[in-house]
């Protein structure tokens, strides 16, 4: 799995598509944050409550962009022929590509750390909601990892590259906010609608941006993962036989 999770980190930042992925996160982040209209500077008070509001939309761009070759590139050059002869079981094949997907994620992410440093700086008075941020990139670290085994489930299902990032995007996007739509139709009212809000991502993300990690709203973000990576496994068992 560490060989699989290497390879696929030291080829995702050999070229600058990499980088491009990461610096256009910030780039589009930072200036929704600071310079576009209805930034945070003119809150009037410290939060990072858009921030939290605008990075899963961001990110549902950016991870299937991550993702879209870990399998169908592969597939489409014939080296997927070439990891079956490795003492390399599905999992592990499955597991590598993940973690460096992950992991890319997480390198994205890391730099705006410094917006809570710096709102911390600006604020006065009691400064900001540690917990809420806290539990906000709780939550968004959650969300990013159930978008990852997403996208490496939809790769697994075509050797087209970009079929398999729409795909991705689509997958994404239903699982985050179709279920809050699905739960404002007027037929759902009076119960079901909670219920079925409660069947998206959204639904548990707005929980934990709260400040509070419910042992619920985890259990339900590593079910999504385990669901798509069993889906992906499967995907490659079919494909081995």
């Amino acid at each position: 799995m560490r060989s699989v999770c290497k390879k696929e980190l030291r080829q995702f930042f050999s070229s600058l598509t990499g980088y491009i992925a990461v610096v256009f996160f910030l780039l589009v982040a930072g200036m929704l944050l600071f310079v576009l209209p209805d930034n945070i500077l003119d809150f009037g008070y410290a939060t990072l409550e858009r921030f939290f509001q605008v990075a899963p939309w961001i990110l549902l761009t950016l991870i299937p962009a991550i993702t879209m070759r870990s399998f169908s590139e592969e597939f489409r050059n014939g080296t997927f022929e070439i990891l079956q002869t490795m003492p390399l079981s599905p999992w592990q094949l499955v597991s590598g590509k993940y973690f460096a997907a992950f992991i890319v994620t997480l390198i994205a992410l890391l730099p705006t750390l410094i917006y809570p440093v710096s709102l911390q700086q600006l604020a006065a008075g009691g400064g900001i909601d540690t917990g809420g941020i806290a539990g906000s990139y709780i939550g968004l670290v959650l969300l990013s990892a159930s978008f990852v085994a997403i996208g490496i489930c939809c790769s697994s299902f075509t050797p087209n590259a970009v079929v398999a990032f729409i795909a991705s995007i689509f997958v994404c996007l239903a699982a985050y906010g179709s279920f809050t739509a699905f739960s404002r139709i007027p037929v759902f009212e009076g119960g079901a609608d909670y219920y079925l809000e409660m069947l998206g991502i959204d639904f548990h993300y707005r929980s934990l941006s709260r400040g509070v990690a419910d042992t619920r709203d985890i259990i339900y973000f590593l079910s999504v993962i385990g669901l798509f990576l069993v889906i992906t496994h499967r995907n490659l068992i079919k494909r081995r036989a």
